[in-house]
C-alpha cells in the first residue's frame, strides 16, 4: 500500500518543487507613480500590464506615491524600481538640489509626454488671471510631487511669495477637485497630462463653471532660473467638458526612469515596450499616444540616459543628440 503511494506522493512534491521554482524565477517590478487622479497611475497600470504580457517571468505594478519628488527618492534609495517623474524633479535629484539632499543615481529609459501645469478655479472665485490668486486660498499639490516644485516656481516667478502672499494647501488632486466643488480652496495647480480625471470631474459638475487660468507668460522667467526643462504650451479648448477657449500653460516633460544599477537587458527591454506599444498604452490613456520616437533626444529628457535604453536607441536607429 504504502509503495503504490509513493508515486502520487513523488508527484505532489514535484509539482510543490516546480511551483516554488517558477515563483522564485518571476520578476516583480515596482512602479513609482502618484495620486490615483493623475495620469501616472493608470498609464503605469497598463505599461505593468503589458511588461507582464511580453516579458516572460516579469510582472510589474503601479504604486501610488505623492508624485514626482517621491518617485526619485524611492528609486534612488533602491524601494522602487520604476518611476514617472517630471524632468525637472529628476533634474533636481541627480544634481542633488532644492528637495534632495544628495545626488541621486537616476538614469532615462524614455522620454515620455509633456506634464502641463494647469490651474483650475470657479467662475465667481474672483480668479481670472495668475496674480488674482493673490490672498486667496490655493491647492499647490501634494507634499512630495512634482506638482509643489512647478507651482511655487511659477508663483515666485509672478512676483508672489508662496506664504505670505497666499493661504496654500497642500492636497493632491482627487482632494484638490472635491476641495473646489466644495469652497474650501478657491483655485488649485496640478500638473499632468490632459484630460486628468480630477479636472474632468470638476468640468462635468452641474451647478458650476470651471475656469482655467493661463500662465504660459511665465516660462521665459523660470526658465532664465532653472534652466529650459520648461516650455509653453496650449490645452486646447474642448480638452475638457464645457472647455470653451483655448488654454495657455507652461509644461514639463515627462520620462520613466530607473537607478543607475538597474539591469541593462531589463532597461533595453522596457524601453523598446515603450515606445513600440505605445498604441496600446494609448488606449489606456490617449496621452500615451504622445509617446513618439522624434521626442527621445538629450535635451527632453535632461538627465544622462541608462546604457540599456542608448543601446536600443542604436539598435532601432534613434538620434538622441
Amino acid at each position: 500500500m504504502r509503495l503504490r503511494a509513493l508515486p502520487g506522493l513523488m508527484l505532489g512534491i514535484g509539482i510543490v518543487v516546480a511551483a516554488t521554482a517558477a515563483n522564485a524565477q518571476t520578476k516583480q517590478l515596482t512602479i513609482a507613480t502618484g495620486g490615483t487622479g493623475g495620469v501616472y497611475y493608470p498609464l503605469a497600470g497598463g505599461f505593468g500590464t503589458i511588461i507582464s504580457k511580453e516579458i516572460p517571468g516579469t510582472t510589474a505594478t503601479a504604486e501610488v506615491t505623492g508624485g514626482s519628488i517621491d518617485n526619485m527618492r524611492l528609486v534612488g534609495s533602491g524601494n522602487a524600481d520604476l518611476a514617472f517623474t517630471q524632468v525637472d524633479t529628476a533634474v533636481d535629484a541627480v544634481n542633488g538640489r532644492d528637495k534632495f539632499t544628495k545626488k541621486l543615481p537616476i538614469r532615462a529609459l524614455a522620454v515620455l509626454y509633456n506634464n502641463l501645469m494647469q490651474i483650475v478655479t470657479l467662475e465667481g472665485n474672483g480668479i481670472t488671471k495668475f496674480e488674482d490668486m493673490k490672498g486667496k486660498r490655493i491647492s499647490t499639490g501634494a507634499p512630495g510631487s512634482g506638482t509643489e516644485i512647478f507651482a511655487i516656481r511659477l508663483i515666485e516667478a509672478a512676483g508672489m511669495d508662496k506664504d505670505k502672499d497666499m493661504k496654500r494647501e497642500r492636497l493632491s488632486a482627487a482632494e484638490s477637485a472635491n476641495a473646489l466643488k466644495d469652497q474650501k480652496v478657491e483655485a488649485f495647480m496640478f500638473v499632468a497630462g490632459a484630460p486628468t480625471s480630477a479636472i474632468t470631474d470638476v468640468a462635468a459638475s452641474p451647478g458650476i463653471k470651471m475656469v482655467m487660468i493661463d500662465h504660459g507668460y511665465l516660462v521665459d522667467k523660470i526658465v532664465a532660473k532653472y534652466g529650459p526643462v520648461y516650455v509653453p504650451y496650449t490645452i486646447a479648448k474642448g480638452t475638457y467638458p464645457n472647455q470653451e477657449k483655448d488654454n495657455q500653460v507652461a509644461a514639463v516633460w515627462n520620462i520613466l526612469a530607473a537607478r543607475d544599477d538597474f539591469p541593462e537587458d531589463m532597461a533595453y527591454k522596457l524601453t523598446k515596450l515603450m515606445l513600440e506599444k505605445r498604441e496600446d498604452l494609448g488606449k489606456v490613456h490617449k496621452e500615451a499616444l504622445n509617446i513618439k520616437v522624434e521626442n527621445q533626444k538629450s535635451a527632453n529628457a535632461g538627465i544622462p540616459w541608462h546604457p540599456g535604453a542608448l543601446k536600443y536607441f542604436a539598435e532601432a536607429g534613434i538620434k538622441v543628440d
